[in-house]
């Protein structure tokens, strides 16, 4: 059952990831990556790693993908005509997208997936929210606060960009 289960979500999870990414309604677009983070969310929890799969509903799907949603009303983006892709950009992706399976293969390929012997008498690392809040507090604060300081950095951007400035014209 659980097998089942693992394949129906990851389906799930790449189905809604490529309609995030093919979708031409930015809207549409938020929903299905919410859609595609609650399927991972549920494969988490098939990984018995509770906490991580409520921190990423909470924190992913439910600030994060509001935060886009509000971002794409804020900005009113309309969904015009695309121009289509030319020659140029479909190598590009063919490279990108070559190289990219190289790098997963060979990554695979020298990896080693034994699993390391597991002693009753340690801790399990990262098991409690308390080694949780540790590592993120000691080894990785520098990188938290850099990445709140670029959402602040974000947020004043989409601001700026949104604002509708009026009498521009007098100042030519």
């Amino acid at each position: 059952m659980a097998d089942l289960l693992f394949y129906v979500l990851g389906g799930v999870t790449l189905g809604t990831a490529a309609l995030t990414v093919l979708s031409r309604n930015a809207v549409n677009s938020a929903m299905f990556f919410l859609l595609s983070l609650l399927a991972t969310a549920g494969l988490f929890v098939l990984l018995d790693a509770y906490l991580l799969a409520v921190l990423l509903v909470l924190v992913y799907a439910g600030a994060v993908v509001a935060l886009f949603l509000f971002i794409i009303m804020l900005l009113d983006m309309q969904g015009g005509v695309r121009p289509p892709f030319t020659r140029a950009t479909i190598a590009a992706a063919v490279a990108a997208t070559g190289l990219l399976t190289v790098g997963v293969l060979s990554f695979v390929k020298r990896a080693q997936l034994s699993a390391a012997p597991v002693s009753p008498d340690l801790p399990v690392v990262g098991a409690t929210l308390k080694s949780y809040a540790a590592q993120l507090f000691t080894t990785y604060l520098l990188p938290v606060q850099v990445v709140g300081f670029l959402l602040l950095i974000a947020m004043l951007g989409v601001i700026v960009l949104s604002k509708r400035f009026e009498g521009l014209e007098d100042i030519k």
